[in-house]
């Protein structure tokens, strides 16, 4: 189980809400020791004394701030801590406002805010659900590790996440920092069009485990092969800047490369899909032949045929019935004629 950071209490009107907080995230680095070029000699880092070169203790090290003319003005840790008086182990909350209102760029690392303990469940969970049905976040400050950091808290799920922030004097105006900042498009109207089709093409859901850290890859596999001794491949350069001239015939082939991608990755779900239609066309087949075994019963139907046949048989009797009846009408006749 990870300790945490930080322990204090998040306070909000009279409520005292008891916490630990724990990172949220880590980076990914390849460790490396440092050496002497040409030999295995390992290089250290010691803490000297500049005026006597003897090495102290961390336990002896204090902090010294610059105050001009070669003078320092020393501090310790605990008159640090005694200049913002239950401020170190305590998390303010000044105001609650609208998640989508914070711009992301003053988000700086994320944390997990954990109740420190049973007795401080009910009330912690009581500040999740109520900040999570009124959508908002609770912007606070706390100090931390001699530094005091402006706070955002959100409900996420079951926990609520802490996001430390910079202070608004923290982030710079990129005017300040940018000589020429370009003004508003001046490309043609085919060239907005193109660009917007290739945005279109390119969009898709966020998933972030489509995406890694591909540089420590790549420095994990060169440290294999080094070991094994084998051959190292060198990175592909990074392509040249694209020239305006070439604006629209790239962006037609990227909208075409994009469309390709697509396309395969339709293709490659294709076949499950084709394959589940067959079998349902194979599962209803029985349903046909049993259809076609009811052909029998108009074989059966036809075979009255015969009996009209039968019928037809009786015409000859009537023409037998009516020659008589012309022969005993011709006798008659006869005997007339003879009286």
């Amino acid at each position: 189980m990870a300790r945490p950071i930080w322990t204090g209490t998040i306070s909000f009107g009279l409520v005292s809400v008891p916490v630990g907080m724990y990172p949220a995230t880590h980076e990914h680095h390849v460790s490396f020791h440092q050496f002497e070029k040409g030999t295995s000699d390992r290089i250290r880092n010691h803490r000297v004394n500049e005026r006597t070169g003897d090495e102290v203790d961390y336990e002896d090290i204090v902090k010294g701030a610059d105050v001009g003319g070669g003078r320092y003005v020393m501090l310790d840790p605990d008159e640090l801590d005694a200049v913002a008086p239950g401020r170190s182990r305590s998390l303010d909350i000044h105001r609650f406002v609208a998640l989508d209102e914070i711009d992301p760029i003053y988000y700086q690392k994320t944390y997990y805010l954990a109740p420190a303990g049973d007795e401080a469940a009910r009330t912690y969970a009581l500040l999740r659900d109520a900040m999570a049905e009124s959508g908002r976040a609770a912007i606070g400050t706390l100090v931390m590790r001699g530094k005091e950091y402006l706070t955002a808290i959100r409900p996420d799920g079951g926990l609520l996440v802490l996001q430390t922030m910079f202070f608004a004097d923290e982030v710079r105006n990129p005017r300040d920092e940018i000589d020429e900042l370009p003004g508003r498009s001046k490309a043609k109207p085919a060239e907005m069009s193109m660009a917007v089709h290739l945005i279109d093409a390119m969009t898709g859901k966020w998933k972030p485990a489509d995406y890694r850290d591909t540089y420590t890859d790549r420095v994990q596999e060169l440290i294999k092969r080094k070991k094994a001794g084998k051959e190292v491949t060198v990175a592909d350069e990074a392509p040249a800047p694209t020239q305006a001239a070439d604006l629209m015939d790239v962006l037609r082939r990227s909208v075409e490369a994009a469309g390709k991608r697509r396309a395969g990755a339709s293709a490659g779900n294709a076949p499950a899909k084709k394959a589940t239609a067959k079998k349902a066309q194979a599962k209803k087949a029985p349903a046909k032949k049993a259809t076609a075994k009811k052909a029998p019963a108009k074989k059966a139907t036809a075979k009255k045929a015969p009996a009209k046949k039968a019928t037809a048989k009786k015409a000859p009797a009537k023409q037998t019935a009516a020659k008589k009846s012309a022969a005993k009408t011709g006798r008659a006749a006869t005997r007339a004629a003879a009286a």
